[in-house]
C-alpha cells in the first residue's frame, strides 16, 4: 500500500510546475518513498523488537509528513481534491497498520530459526 502511494505521488508530481522540482516535488516524493523503505527495514529487523518498533515509528512519521506535503499540494492547487482525498485516506490506512504492528511486535517477530511469532 505504501509503495502504491509513492508511485502514485511520483506520477502526479510529474505535472507540477518546474519551480517546485526542489521544493514540494522533492519533499513529497522523498517522504512517501521513505515510508516504504523504513517499513522494509523494519521487517528485516523484526528479530529485534525494539529496532522493529523504531523503524515502524520512522515509517509512521514519514507517512504523516507525506500527508502534510499533500495538504500543501492541495492548497497550492497542484492536485485535485479527489486525488488528495484518495491519497490521504491511503496514508491513514498505512499509518493505522504501522501503529497496529508497533503495538504488537510479537506478532511479527521471528526467532533464530526464522519462525514467525517466535
Amino acid at each position: 500500500m505504501a509503495f502504491d502511494i509513492a508511485t502514485e505521488i511520483h506520477e502526479l508530481t510529474k505535472e507540477f510546475p518546474k519551480e517546485e522540482k526542489y521544493g514540494l516535488i522533492s519533499q513529497v516524493r522523498r517522504s512517501s518513498c521513505s515510508v516504504c523503505a523504513n517499513t522494509a527495514e523494519a521487517f528485516r529487523k523484526r528479530k529485534y523488537p525494539g529496532s522493529f518498533v523504531v523503524k515502524l515509528s520512522d515509517a509512521e512519521g514519514e507517512a504523516a509528513e507525506t500527508q502534510v506535503w499533500l495538504d500543501l499540494c492541495l492548497h497550492f492547487g497542484y492536485i485535485s481534491l479527489t486525488d488528495y482525498q484518495r491519497l490521504n485516506e491511503k496514508c491513514e490506512r498505512v499509518i493505522g497498520k504501522l501503529v497496529t504492528m508497533s503495538r504488537h511486535p510479537e506478532h511479527w517477530s521471528v526467532d533464530r530459526d526464522g519462525r514467525v511469532g517466535g
